[in-house]
């Protein structure tokens, strides 16, 4: 039972930090403007993908993780 209750710990601090960066996110000017973004406008419709925005948060995340198992 201590394995699922650390398990249930780390689920729910991994979901409070999502809510504060979808909170600050906002607020932060180049989140989801970087260079490597895919932004296209046509008259219809609009496709955006945040290719460049993606890879950095995925290294963040992995880099956190990778120190917390150390």
């Amino acid at each position: 039972m201590q394995g699922l209750g650390k398990s249930l710990i780390v689920m729910g601090l991994v979901i409070a930090a999502v809510g504060v960066l979808l909170t600050v996110a906002g607020k932060i000017p180049w989140i989801g403007r970087l260079p490597g973004d895919i932004y296209v406008k046509r008259d219809n419709f609009t496709v955006y993908f945040p290719l460049a925005t993606s890879i950095l948060i995925s290294l963040v995340l992995s880099l956190i993780l990778w120190l917390l198992r150390k």
